[in-house]
């Protein structure tokens, strides 16, 4: 934080401040820069840097500027930020026009590919088990959304259902099985030492 207050608390302020250096202000300025520069290292060495413009929304890895609008599943998307000033995609109202971005689906992990808030048909990815019972990721429409950290992660947002595909397509079905889901343990209580005799 720069701190540009007068060394002095002397009624001639003014004079003071065209007159005297200011080290507190030169040293602020430095630890600002300082701090940049190493922000910078820090999401250089992690991967996090992008060419992206930091306002920007992610649409499967494209940026797209604050105040944009696509359309994708039959619904609208403009890019605004949330009220931490991080980019994130509001959801409007249906539209019947095409899709105008590219919409893979819940491929991957969304970090790098999609800003919170965006919507993508779910897939194998998304894949989780219920006991013995496999549940296929493409049954969901899946929503990116930031936890606490800052970490972007999908959350199921609805049933298929409400994801418009382009005529032609439809949801991917998983090409997994339930044998990859564990029985729930059963644990059944120890024996008692002492039995009737």
């Amino acid at each position: 934080m720069l701190n540009v207050e007068p060394d002095s608390a002397t009624n001639d302020a003014p004079r003071a401040l065209s007159t005297v250096p200011r080290p507190r202000l030169r040293a602020g300025l430095a630890l600002a820069a300082a701090t940049v520069a190493a922000a910078g290292l820090v999401g250089a060495t992690t991967g996090s840097a992008s060419a992206t413009p930091a306002g920007d929304c992610l649409w499967a890895g494209t940026g797209h500027a604050q105040g944009t609008t696509v359309t994708a599943g039959g619904r609208a998307f403009t890019c605004a930020t949330d009220q931490l000033g991080a980019p994130r995609w509001l959801q409007g109202a249906a539209v019947r026009t095409p899709s105008t971005v590219a919409s893979p689906g819940a491929l991957t992990a969304p970090a790098g590919n999609f800003s919170a808030g965006a919507q993508q048909p779910g897939t194998e990815y998304n894949d989780y088990c219920v006991g013995t019972q496999l549940i296929g990721g493409s049954e969901s429409v899946y929503e990116v959304v930031s936890d606490a950290a800052g970490a972007l992660r999908w959350k199921a947002a609805g049933p298929i259902a409400q994801w418009t595909f382009t005529p032609g397509t439809g949801p991917a079905p998983t090409t997994r099985s339930a044998g990859l889901c564990l029985p729930d343990q059963v644990i059944l209580p120890e024996p008692s030492r002492f039995t009737n005799q």
